[in-house]
């Protein structure tokens, strides 16, 4: 089986190194909705079990983003199927203003 990708999505700031809130979770709900990319259903708020911890399933990928109650800054997404999945987050970034970034080479495009 081969490797899963992760990226960070995340919104860039205006000052070079820093990042603007996603929003919260219920915001990014209704953000990743028009890219196909839904909360996972379950729990008592609707975004999975884990705990602090809202779960997405969209188009070849799965996101996870901090659910504490404050905007989230980021979230990790692991892609599952690279050539649905890209499709939709290029789209996603390009509509949103978000950038993607590759944690194992600091990588930062979209």
């Amino acid at each position: 089986m081969a490797r899963r990708r992760q990226i960070v999505l995340f919104r860039e700031g205006a000052r070079a190194g820093e990042s603007e809130p996603l929003g919260s979770v219920g915001e990014l709900a209704r953000l990743c909705a028009g890219y196909n990319i839904a909360p996972d259903g379950s729990g008592p708020e609707g975004y999975g079990e884990a705990l602090g911890m809202a779960m997405f399933y969209g188009p070849g990928l799965v996101m996870e983003v901090p659910n504490t109650g404050e905007d989230a800054r980021q979230a990790i997404v692991t892609l599952t199927d690279e050539d649905f999945a890209w499709a939709v987050l290029g789209k996603m970034c390009k509509h949103e203003k978000l950038k993607m970034m590759d944690p194992e080479t600091g990588r930062t495009f979209g």
